[in-house]
């Protein structure tokens, strides 16, 4: 445990005002927030799985999914137990709605990840699985750690968060793959239990006011925000405020925790949201968990040159340098990219952290 009262108020009732997310939870003595890991302990705000995971695993990079972030590299991916949304179609709910914090978790100071992704040729760190905003504080000693060594750090968030604390937790990423859920107030209410405006604001602050490399994923869920008109207002959003360059990754819902009783995303509403969010001028638009050559491939936005090719998350083609210039038309790809790729290819490659401390 760890004493975490930057970012809390205390109430004239002994409760603790959570100033993390805008979830604002008042938290009793004894008691957690929703996210299960923030507790009042006599009047202290404690981080319940600060040194702790769920567990460690090596990804592809383009798995988080970033596709402009050093293509090709591996990256050591962890999370903790909990979350600060409710999602009824939440993929990852072992982890997220994790109540077993002691019992389940793996010890492992930000040293010991540093190390073993250094020692195991990762590029990267990601705090995923779950979201970082409920462990920023461990999140960026471990970034610290990384940064010392080399290593980059990445997070993969729904984007839920206060200003002051994502101030401070985002001087500590280099990339982040922000989950937008959806583009109407009532799919968060009524599938997160939270709200649209705070992401929105999440990613205008990343865009502009960060060097934090942006990427966004919206998981296609059929009937609740896969509508052409939400698609197209999303995506006519993203171009006006983001820019068109910001890579969209759209991906393929499949039955899971409550919501069982939906079919999977077929392929052609995939491909479809791509033609539509591409006809609004996004450069850079992806479909997962469908394979299929032309929702993989990075093409250049000035001449449309396939610059990046994949095949699920290993690399087929690679003609880009450290500059990102296309070879083609000498336009730069957005991005962040190495003088050569990346040859992790499609593994994963679990880890056992405690051989590193």
């Amino acid at each position: 445990m760890r004493m975490v009262d930057h970012f809390s108020t205390p109430l004239p009732d002994g409760r603790i005002l959570c100033e993390v997310c805008p979830r604002a939870c008042k938290i009793g003595v004894g008691q957690r927030g929703l996210c299960y890991v923030r507790q009042n302990v006599d009047g202290h705000m404690v981080l319940t799985t600060d040194g702790m995971s769920s567990g460690f695993c090596i990804d592809p990079i383009e798995k988080k999914p970033l596709n402009h972030f050093y293509p090709g590299s591996s990256v050591l991916s962890f999370g903790t137990a909990g979350c600060n949304l409710a999602c009824a179609f939440c993929q990852n709910h072992e982890i997220s709605k994790s109540r077993e914090v002691e019992t389940s978790s793996e010890k492992a100071t930000p040293e010991a990840i540093a190390r073993a992704a250094t020692e195991l040729g990762c590029a990267s760190v990601a705090f995923t699985y779950n979201d970082p905003v409920i462990f920023f504080e461990y999140a960026m000693d471990v970034a610290a750690a990384c940064h010392e060594r080399g290593l980059k750090a990445v997070a993969v968030t729904a984007g839920s968060m206060c200003p002051a604390p994502r101030a401070e937790f985002y001087r500590s990423i280099d990339a982040a793959n922000v989950d937008l859920k959806g583009f109407t107030e009532e799919f968060y209410r009524r599938h997160t239990a939270s709200h649209l405006e705070p992401v929105l604001d999440t990613l205008r602050y990343l865009k502009r006011e960060t060097n934090v490399w942006l990427e966004i994923t919206t998981l296609l869920i059929p009937g609740e925000n896969d509508a052409p008109e939400e698609i197209d207002a999303m995506t006519k959003w993203i171009a006006e405020e983001l820019g068109t360059e910001v890579p969209l990754h759209f991906t393929a819902f499949h039955p899971d925790y409550r919501m069982l009783d939906h079919p999977p995303t077929p392929k052609e509403t995939l491909m479809r949201a791509r033609a539509q969010a591409i006809a609004n001028g996004l450069k850079h638009v992806y479909t997962g968990n469908r394979r299929g050559p032309e929702g993989e491939t990075t093409f250049c936005a000035g001449c449309g040159a396939a610059l990046i090719g994949r095949d699920a998350y290993e690399l087929t083609a690679y003609e880009v340098g450290a500059s990102g210039a296309c070879p083609h038309c000498a336009k730069p790809l957005a991005g962040r990219f190495a003088e050569t790729r990346g040859a992790w290819g499609r593994r994963r490659q679990p880890v056992a952290i405690e051989a590193y401390a």
